[in-house]
């Protein structure tokens, strides 16, 4: 595979008191896009992803966003942009209407709260478990959009997929690390096929997306992200690269053989647009440790 590129995606800021309502949302967007989005290209590929939430059986418990992450990114996002700066591409690629899964690398706390403002829908994310615990934030996460996931894996985390199946048959957006958890020492890490299980059983695209620079802005166990007053000159560039799509693997959901070759292609995607040094293990708090130790550094 050869890396492929990623123009400006022309994105402006407009009034959001304007008149304008994002197709999705139903709601006043804040955004305009001086090309046309992927959507429209794509417009009935993935009719079947998407289906009337009334028609569901039963709701699970974590439902994603809703009004709450509606109102906080009308005031939030101004605030942000002018505490930092935003060097923001591909942001076109993303299509006005219907599901789809974006799937960053890892580096800060601040990875989905900034990409939550930034795009022009509601998304919802996974986050771990572990924020049910503590009374700061276990109301708080999930009215913003988060679900809950027990990143040991295996039965446990199924709960929290069938929630983002959820989501995406409601034709909204979606939004999960494939490494699973923060990359502490700025690697790229081996991804888990989450993320192509969900798209093969909904049938909708994987956008990969590099975040580079909030790792310096917000650095993994940071209470709060520097601002460096009065310059507010801190960086942060998130690209959005070419839509990964799984209908070539149609009815294979069950082959992890097909799963990894699905979630090796994003890795390999996802390095493209950051640079970051891939290694063929899996993230945890023990890698910046062993940085230097036996750990290959290969191409995914």
């Amino acid at each position: 595979m050869s890396p492929r590129p990623l123009p400006c995606s022309g994105l402006t800021f407009c009034d959001p008191f304007s008149a304008e309502r994002c197709p999705s949302e139903g709601t006043k967007t804040s955004f305009a896009f001086d090309k046309k989005s992927l959507s429209h290209s794509h417009e009935g590929i993935y009719p079947d992803a998407i289906v009337d939430a009334h028609q569901e059986n039963a709701s699970p418990q974590f439902v994603g966003a809703g009004a709450l992450q509606r109102r906080v990114r009308r005031v939030a996002r101004p605030v942000i942009t002018s505490m930092w700066r935003f060097d923001l591409e591909g942001f076109d690629r993303l299509p006005t209407a219907g599901p789809a899964i974006l799937c960053p690398n890892h580096i800060s706390f601040l990875d989905s709260a900034f990409l939550m403002m930034l795009v022009p829908r509601a998304i919802s994310f996974v986050g771990k478990a572990e924020y049910m615990d503590s009374w700061k934030t276990r109301h708080l996460f999930p009215a913003m959009g988060m679900i809950p996931i027990d990143r040991s894996g295996g039965d446990k985390s199924t709960a929290a997929l069938d929630a983002a199946e959820h989501v995406l048959r409601r034709g909204e957006l979606f939004g999960i690390f494939p490494e699973g958890t923060r990359s502490r020492d700025g690697m790229l890490y081996k991804g888990r096929t989450g993320a192509a299980r969900l798209a093969l059983k909904v049938g909708c695209p994987i956008f990969p997306v590099g975040i580079v620079g909030t790792s310096a802005i917000q650095p993994p166990d940071a209470v709060l992200p520097r601002v460096n007053f009065p310059r507010f000159n801190l960086r942060c560039s998130i690209r959005i690269g070419e839509p990964i799509d799984v209908s070539r693997y149609a009815d294979r959901e069950a082959d992890h053989l097909v799963l990894r070759e699905i979630t090796d292609e994003l890795m390999f995607e996802i390095r493209e647009l950051t640079g970051q040094e891939y290694r063929n293990t899996y993230a945890s708090k023990s890698n910046a440790a062993e940085k230097n130790g036996n750990a290959a550094v290969v191409s995914p």
